[in-house]
């Protein structure tokens, strides 16, 4: 069900937790459902779902600046990616509307989307 505003915005907490110690890997503790105004539905990634967050490189400014950062909206991401549900450039585009949602602001949003949009077609339905 959507929100009532018309507005992106995640219905529930990201919960999860390290798959392992010898990975970055994460796996969802519970559902995390976003609603996007792009896609105009509800985007549910499942419990058990593993991600990595966002793929950032561990160069020091590069991490300072976008480690960390939006980790629901890159769940989202990794689940467009991983089911193929919606094209590559739109799951790209909502990406960087779930940054919105998460507080990122402009500026890191558009680099963070840039970086999945040159870097991310290898990852695009890739099975783990």
């Amino acid at each position: 069900m959507a929100p009532l505003e018309n507005s992106s915005e995640f219905l529930t907490k990201l919960r999860d937790e390290r798959a392992s110690l010898f990975t970055k890997d994460r796996i969802l503790l519970a559902p995390l459902a976003y609603y996007s105004t792009l896609l105009a539905d509800v985007v549910l990634v499942p419990e058990g779902f593993v991600t990595d967050h966002a793929s950032v490189p561990r160069a020091p400014l590069t991490y300072w600046l976008f480690g960390g950062v939006g980790d629901e909206a890159a769940v989202v991401h990794d689940h467009l990616y991983e089911t193929g549900i919606v094209p590559r450039d739109v799951a790209d585009a909502a990406y960087g509307e779930a940054l919105a949602a998460c507080g990122v602001p402009a500026w890191r949003r558009a680099a963070m989307v840039a970086a999945v949009r040159v870097f991310g077609a290898s990852r695009y339905l890739q099975v783990r």
